[in-house]
């Protein structure tokens, strides 16, 4: 190279030799030749910071999984999660591990040393924030509730239930499997998985993929329902687990059948109104059993079915009426029959006076209240006292027989 550039530097052949054209050819070389070096420079650079971000996003991505949230993304892929109105998504990255596997004081879940449960705010945030639109917020009723993000792959793994919310509809079922995300040691699916009524022949592989990655020491759950008025559902989760323990949220019989005929109303404004619905003709006022919304109430002939298969001791009933007055009382009872510590407590709720329903606290300085939503609190139709009084009657004796075959008398009148 150096002969080649002196060669250049040379007079062409018939032209004097000129200093001052020899120092400018020389500062050009010069020049070219350290823009050649820092373009390399700045090409490898470049690459190198490509390589490691892709390298560092990987990482993440491969990582990161829903913890406690919604319940629609529980168990997603943080690569998968839709972009929300001021998302919070707390979640803790590889550096919030560390080779101390020492215990929290948290009994249950046995979590990092550094690491703490939702319920004592005293770990790390990072807070994504992202767009969307008033549709993408309705798709889940409950995403206001912070979310929290944990490294699971390769310690969580999914696991059949142990406990079930088993009924019943309209009774305050998904009030209840709210409340109980807020407890670091419960996991859920989002959807009802309709597995013991509707999709049993999917196969219990099906059905274990429904079920979030857990931790050892968490304790998977999941609601449907329908499964309580299920004939097959009994044995069926016998078969699966003899240990299981099943919660049912019952509720006056009457309010509850009325509640069921609103949701109705709401999605087919052209219903028989509930008196023709209720009752099979309106001289005789025979009680028709048929209707799913009366049939569902006699709360006796079910749990007789459920007691063949499971004992009493296996099976909580939790108050509907005081889910909503009492919820950290009911809460509390929850948590006991379980085998979890108490941490859902009243700092946790407050009632919202204007729907009469329990509100979530959030956190200081992390946004408004978390209230149930829209389809919560619906006003009921004005039902004639005559009617109201026969159905009352026609409960009377099967709650009676329910009183006494749970040892709990729930007071409806």
């Amino acid at each position: 190279m150096r002969s080649v550039v002196c060669e250049a530097l040379l007079p062409e052949p018939g032209h004097a030799f000129s200093p001052f054209r020899h120092r400018t050819n020389l500062r050009i070389h010069r020049i070219m030749m350290c823009g050649t070096f820092c373009l390399a420079a700045y090409l490898i650079f470049l690459s190198c910071c490509i390589l490691l971000t892709g390298t560092h996003s990987a990482t993440i991505s491969q990582n990161i999984y829903i913890y406690e949230d919604d319940g629609q993304s529980r168990g997603k892929h943080i690569s998968d999660l839709p972009q929300r109105k001021t998302d919070k998504l707390r979640f803790l990255t590889d550096r919030r591990f560390t080779s101390n596997q020492e215990s929290s004081e948290t009994q249950g879940t046995q979590y990092p040393s550094q690491w703490m449960p939702p319920s004592e705010n005293k770990y790390e945030t990072i807070f994504i924030e992202g767009g969307g639109s008033e549709a993408d917020d309705a798709d889940s009723e409950f995403w206001d509730v912070d979310s929290n993000i944990e490294k699971i792959e390769g310690v969580g793994r999914r696991k059949l239930p142990q406990a079930l919310i088993i009924g019943v509809k309209k009774g305050g079922t998904r009030a209840l499997l709210t409340f109980l995300r807020l407890h670091p040691d419960i996991r859920a699916p989002g959807p009802e998985p309709h597995f013991f009524d509707k999709n049993y022949d999917r196969g219990i592989h099906w059905y274990r993929q429904q079920m979030p990655s857990t931790l050892d020491g968490q304790i998977t759950m999941e609601k449907t329902p329908s499964y309580f008025i299920t004939k097959e559902a009994p044995k069926r989760i016998r078969n699966m687990s003899k240990n299981v323990k099943l919660i049912v949220v019952v509720r006056d019989p009457v309010t509850r059948a009325i509640s069921d005929y609103t949701q109705a109303a709401s999605k087919r404004p052209g219903i028989k109104q509930f008196e023709q619905l209720a009752f099979l003709d309106n001289t005789t006022w025979l009680v028709d059993t048929s209707w799913s919304a009366i049939r569902i109430g006699i709360y006796a002939k079910h749990i007789e079915r459920w007691l063949k298969c499971f004992p009493l001791e296996q099976i909580h009933f939790v108050n509907g009426e005081k889910l909503i007055s009492d919820p950290a009382g009911e809460m509390a009872k929850v948590q006991d029959f379980l085998g979890i510590k108490r941490i859902i407590t009243n700092k946790h709720f407050y009632i919202n006076g204007t729907r009469g329903f329990p509100c979530l606290k959030k956190p200081e300085g992390s946004g408004s209240p978390h209230c149930l939503g829209k389809t919560k609190g619906r006003q009921h139709p004005d039902i004639n006292e005559k009617v109201l009084q026969r159905l009352r009657d026609f409960y009377k004796p099967f709650n009676a027989k329910f009183y006494q075959i749970v040892g709990q008398d729930f007071g409806w009148n």
